[in-house]
């Protein structure tokens, strides 16, 4: 029960030491860099570009229909 005690307070100090150490202040000074150099990138997010996937097959199955349509009324095959 004593270790267990003493192993806590230790773990917790060194917490306290590391949230207060340069290291920290490195990593969310470079954890912000990146984030401001990726902002300039002309990125989008998984979100975006999946939602801009499912429009474009949307489109490609109308072109498709439309162009099988326009077949049909120019006397060409039939669907």
């Amino acid at each position: 029960m004593l270790k267990q005690k003493i192993g806590e307070e230790f773990a917790a100090k060194v917490s306290e030491v590391l949230a207060m150490s340069p290291a920290r202040d490195m990593e969310k000074n470079l954890k912000a860099g990146l984030a401001a150099w990726l902002s300039r990138l002309d990125l989008v997010s998984r979100e975006e570009f999946d939602v801009q996937t499912r429009v474009l097959a949307r489109t490609r199955d109308q072109l498709r229909d439309l162009e099988a349509r326009l077949a049909r009324l120019e006397g060409g095959k039939p669907e």
